[in-house]
């Protein structure tokens, strides 16, 4: 599968701050195709309820994020929590460990603001900031 998967931070900031992301990731958001993990739903949904995010309803979130990033949502699937397994410690952020393995178990390219992550790039992952 070709595209791109948002990270959670990538996906906030397109939609409200996108001059926080880089030029490389805006163009990379801007072609296409992008996917959006249940992941990241999940993920927003749980920091609004505890009052660390306000996106308003997420639930609205969620649609409007798809809509407007023209993207797909991306299911986790088993596949993708085996990965998390084979995963090197380098982050402790489950949300974007989970992330991380969709993104090498599906093939795409991972979009993020968050320096951590770029820890994973290598032969089967590769991260755009």
């Amino acid at each position: 599968m070709n595209g791109y998967l948002l990270d959670t931070n990538a996906a906030i900031f397109a939609l409200t701050l996108p001059e926080r992301l880089s030029a490389s990731a805006r163009r990379a958001i801007l072609k296409g195709p992008n996917l959006l993990s249940v992941v990241t739903y999940w993920e927003v949904l749980l920091k609004c309820m505890k009052g660390l995010l306000d996106v308003g309803d997420p639930r609205e979130w969620w649609r409007d994020a798809l809509e407007e990033l023209a993207a797909v949502p991306l299911p986790l699937r088993p596949e993708h929590v085996a990965a998390v397994y084979s995963l090197p410690p380098h982050h402790k952020d489950p949300f974007d460990r989970v992330l991380i393995a969709q993104a090498t178990v599906e093939e795409l390219s991972f979009v993020t603001s968050d320096k951590e992550v770029s820890k994973y790039a290598g032969r089967d992952l590769k991260i755009i900031r």
